[in-house]
């Protein structure tokens, strides 16, 4: 075995902590790397939903065979501290998906990132995340930005 696939974003505090205290030490110590899947919290990082808005009519969180999965994301409380992401994004002169995805793949023990794309600008978007390094402080302002929001 060579990769172990794992759901991570900064939304998935819980899903987080497990991969980080116990995945990553067991597979980092096995040689295994880790394949994450919904760094965008199903679109949500993207920052395209915003608190007390209907979601968009087009949008995966309006679709039957999408929404489903999103409820948690969807919550104001959460929504807002994706809200609060957007200066930090802003200030590096990168998208709000560019700044999920670099994070997720700031872990040394990550291989990839599986994300969807119903796009061919959004492949684009996310491929030039993986050349992006996020600095001590603005690691720090990410976590300060979605203390209390993310999932435990």
């Amino acid at each position: 075995m060579s990769s172990v696939s794992s759901r991570a974003s900064r939304s998935t505090r819980s899903s987080r902590a497990k991969v980080e205290t116990g995945v990553v030490a067991l597979s980092t110590e096995t040689g295994i790397s880790q394949i994450v899947w919904s760094p965008l919290a199903q679109g949500v990082l993207s920052g395209k939903y915003h608190p007390g808005d209907a979601v968009p009519e087009d949008s995966r969180a309006a679709s039957d065979e999408m929404g489903w999965a999103m409820n948690r994301f969807l919550r104001d409380e959460v929504l807002e501290s994706v809200q609060r992401l957007r200066p930090i994004a802003s200030s590096l002169g990168i998208t709000m998906s560019q700044l999920a995805l670099a994070w997720v793949l700031r872990e040394p023990n990550v291989a990839s990132a599986i994300v969807g794309a119903s796009r061919p600008s959004q492949v684009d978007e996310n491929v030039a995340a993986s050349g992006i390094e996020l600095d001590a402080a603005t690691l720090a302002a990410i976590d300060e930005a979605v203390a209390g929001a993310v999932e435990e």
